[in-house]
């Protein structure tokens, strides 16, 4: 059995389980905006974006070298993520453990992502590109009968539904390119600059 196809196994697992947990976890609190004071939002949205940037580099430094985010458990899933027009996402390392601890509790830890992106470089090298939030929406929603999707730091996340190209439930993520910059937008789902060209798929026995 290939890792991605192990992972998705796990994913599905953590899905159902998961969810029936979330059912009597308390509902995370949401911090509304102060819409009579836009300015004054728009800068603290905007400091609260620059405070998440850091808090990744600082959180992810470490895994500039690949084998450092190995040894911290997160491994490979779905190889290289590419658009036809929109760029690519580049190599999800995913750190299962995290994941299975964001279903349960409904409650996202900035300086622990759930995974970190990297770009295969032409040399054979992985470069860090920052980190990706994810939760399965049905854990999520459980949890949060509000209704409202999850934020990090005043960054929503983007739905992704199902099916979808992942072959994953319905899941909630939000990518944040920490360590390469994105013209389109440092939370965006797709990076234009980045690319799987260089992407040689490891082998498996």
């Amino acid at each position: 059995m290939t890792i991605q196809k192990k992972w998705l196994l796990s994913a599905l697992m953590f899905a159902v389980a998961t969810c029936a947990l979330a059912q009597t976890t308390p509902a995370q609190v949401h911090h509304s905006q102060d819409h009579s004071a836009p300015v004054a939002a728009t800068k603290a949205n905007k400091g609260q974006a620059g405070a998440l940037l850091q808090i990744v580099r600082d959180a992810t430094a470490r895994f500039k070298d690949v084998a450092e985010a190995e040894k911290a458990h997160y491994s490979l899933i779905f190889g290289c993520v590419s658009g036809p027009d929109a760029g690519a996402m580049g190599l999800h390392y995913l750190n299962s453990d995290l994941l299975g601890e964001v279903n349960r509790t409904g409650i996202f830890d900035p300086a622990r992502p759930q995974i970190v992106i990297y770009e295969p470089q032409p040399d054979g090298s992985l470069r860090l590109l920052g980190a990706d939030y994810i939760v399965f929406a049905d854990a999520w929603n459980a949890a949060h009968p509000d209704g409202l999707p999850p934020q990090l730091m005043g960054q929503a996340f983007h739905f992704f539904e199902t099916p979808n190209r992942f072959n994953l439930p319905a899941f909630f993520t939000l990518h944040v390119w920490a360590w390469k910059e994105n013209p389109n937008g440092a939370f965006v789902n797709w990076h234009p600059e980045v690319s799987c060209q260089s992407f040689v798929p490891p082998t498996t026995l």
